[in-house]
């Protein structure tokens, strides 16, 4: 008997469940044994067990993330444009200072630099971030472009040879 299998006296009892549809780990905890002694035990007896259910539940949990990406995604986006407009509005600078912290404030008709310069920083970051998460759209549309002028280039060359040989009526 192979190393790691269940005892031959339960072989029955784990065909009856497989049988009966049931998977690797329900049968385990029906039996009351470790998964990987049913896995071990099922491959010396000949059995396997249907994966499409786990395949088609990672697929849906794959797309599920995918949404999930998509739509932080784009909430990034909103922030990027957010920040980039609120250099055109009026913003309001402060700052506490002096002996006896005094609190100052003055209000521009747009930002001023340095205010420019961490609304444009946050705005790439929030772009960047929104990129690694849905990535542009990529070469589909370039690469058949680039195979529809290699075409056209095979028949332009293709027809300049053929332009170049002499015909049998003396080329006229």
């Amino acid at each position: 008997m192979p190393h790691g299998v269940m005892a031959e006296d339960r072989w029955d009892e784990l065909r009856e469940l497989h049988a009966e549809g049931k998977g690797r780990n329900v049968i385990a905890r029906e039996m009351g044994i470790a998964t990987g002694c049913v896995s071990r035990t099922a491959a010396h007896l000949g059995l396997t067990f249907d994966r499409t259910a786990i395949q088609a539940a990672t697929a849906a949990r794959l797309a599920d993330l995918a949404e999930r990406r998509s739509v932080i995604a784009v909430k990034f986006t909103d922030v990027a444009e957010d920040s980039l407009d609120r250099i055109y509005e009026p913003t309001t600078v402060y700052a506490f200072g002096g002996s006896t912290n005094t609190y100052a404030e003055h209000t521009f008709d747009e930002a001023p630099a340095a205010e420019r310069r961490a609304l444009v920083s946050a705005a790439g970051v929030a772009t960047d971030k929104s990129l690694k998460l849905a990535p542009a759209e990529t070469g589909a549309n370039i690469e058949a472009g680039k195979s529809m002028l290699g075409d056209i280039m095979t028949f332009l060359t293709t027809q300049a040879a053929d332009d170049d040989t002499p015909s049998d009526d003396g080329g006229e």
